[in-house]
């Protein structure tokens, strides 16, 4: 299947967030988080309100991205977005109010750390956050929202580079290339060597 040129994709991705930059005085945040399924480290959300013109090019699911081409247009983002802000909540919070509610207090503590009068948000799938904006869920969002994907964007270099960091202190789980995740290669750490202060206690009963 031939791909499509940027401008176009770009066009297609930026689709929901046009038709909210059209409304008078509309001011659009989007939403997203990183570290929901990892063994260890935070969960981090990302809360970025990005302007109409110029839109970055290859904003998109993080996922989809390289990691060089993720932090190249991290770097773009961070000059071009009008207020951005990061909440991270710990390994320790997730355990004692498990996943999806330290998820909703990392959306919750982004959205509050902006400066920006948001209106109206773009959100990644989780919806009833006790936010003072519409709220505009959608599922797969951070593929098909500009503002999420930049959104997720910011959430995983932020995270990722977080996790890298933790890997010089606890160099025996290979941090720096599983970021956390449940690889092979973490599982037969934890089981020889056992938790580090970063492990999710709830997520590795079965394997320690």
């Amino acid at each position: 299947m031939p791909r499509i040129p940027e401008t176009e994709r770009l066009n297609v991705i930026s689709a929901p967030d046009r038709a909210l930059w059209a409304e008078k005085g509309c001011i659009l945040a989007g939403m997203d988080e990183v570290g929901r399924g990892p063994l260890a480290g935070p969960v981090v959300a990302a809360c970025v309100v990005m302007p109409a013109e110029p839109l970055v090019p290859y904003v998109n699911d993080s996922k989809k991205l390289s990691e060089k081409r993720r932090e190249s247009v991290n770097a773009d983002i961070l000059v071009t977005a009008l207020d951005y802000a990061l909440a991270w909540v710990g390994p320790e919070i997730i355990d004692e109010i498990n996943i999806l509610e330290a998820t909703r207090c990392a959306f919750t503590e982004a959205f509050s750390n902006m400066r920006l009068p948001i209106t109206d948000v773009m959100i990644d799938a989780l919806s009833g956050l006790p936010l003072e904006a519409r709220q505009h869920v959608l599922i797969h969002g951070d593929a098909r929202c500009y503002s999420i994907a930049a959104a997720s964007i910011l959430a995983k270099v932020a995270r990722d580079a977080y996790m890298i960091e933790q890997d010089r202190l606890y160099p025996a789980y290979g941090f720096a290339r599983n970021k956390g995740y449940g690889t092979a290669e973490h599982i037969a750490a934890l089981k020889a060597y056992g938790p580090c202060p970063l492990h999710r206690r709830s997520f590795i009963k079965r394997f320690v």
